[in-house]
């Protein structure tokens, strides 16, 4: 699936083409994102597992969330460089617009008592990070840091989206959950979903970019030369 993705230079990813598209859908997955991460910390039912991993620094250092979140992000970009992968203005702008819009969300969304809402806005949380991660992702101009490392994870290994995803969540639950994150039903529904949410929705949401397209695409196979078969005669 990530041949669906074209392997860009910062510079390419902002001369490739369709930039007001891809600039309109980058910004409108980061914000989607942000708010989906409001959502699942409103709904009191589970932190996603980047976030457990997050609070379980914060438990054992005392530094601020925002302050380990950008220390995360700095480390595995690091973690980018074996992988040969690229960042550019959506890795910048990942760090910076879904933080400001979580904090939007949390100012907008009330903290709710009932249950039911309060599962509801864990599963349309989930739901819509999938789909907002998809949309970030397929605007061609640089995955987030955590993205990023699933992409080049995938590239390098040959797996899908939805075994690398999976496993990358799944692992820093139980490192965020040994270090006193907090976890609950739904981050467990996160970890388990995300990845197959994502499988679905970037094939239908990767912007073809007419710079990088493949030449070939266009040109029609050659027609096969009909063979002489004892069955039915030359014509």
């Amino acid at each position: 699936m990530t041949a669906l993705l074209s392997p860009l230079t910062p510079r390419e990813q902002l001369t490739a083409g369709r930039t007001s598209r891809r600039l309109v859908q980058l910004f409108a997955g980061l914000f989607l994102y942000g708010w989906s991460m409001a959502m699942m910390i409103r709904s009191r039912l589970g932190l996603d597992p980047w976030d457990v991993f997050h609070d379980g620094i914060v438990q054992r250092t005392g530094l601020s969330f925002g302050t380990v979140v950008i220390a995360v992000s700095v480390v595995v970009l690091v973690g980018w460089i074996p992988l040969r992968q690229w960042p550019g203005l959506g890795t910048v702008a990942n760090a910076v617009v879904i933080g400001l819009v979580t904090d939007l969300g949390l100012a907008l969304i009330p903290a709710l008592e009932s249950m039911a809402v309060r599962t509801g806005l864990v599963l349309g949380g989930i739901g819509l990070n999938g789909l907002a991660g998809a949309m970030y992702i397929g605007a061609q101009f640089g995955p987030g840091p955590r993205d990023g490392l699933m992409t080049g994870l995938v590239r390098r290994t040959g797996r899908s989206i939805r075994l690398v995803r999976t496993s990358i969540e799944l692992s820093v639950l139980a490192l965020g959950w040994v270090l006193g994150g907090t976890v609950g039903i739904g981050t467990v529904l996160y970890a388990l979903a995300v990845g197959p949410l994502v499988q679905v929705f970037l094939p239908r949401l990767v912007v073809e970019l007419p710079a990088v397209r493949d030449p070939l695409s266009d040109v029609r196979p050659a027609r096969p030369t009909r063979r002489w078969s004892p069955s039915r005669p030359p014509r």
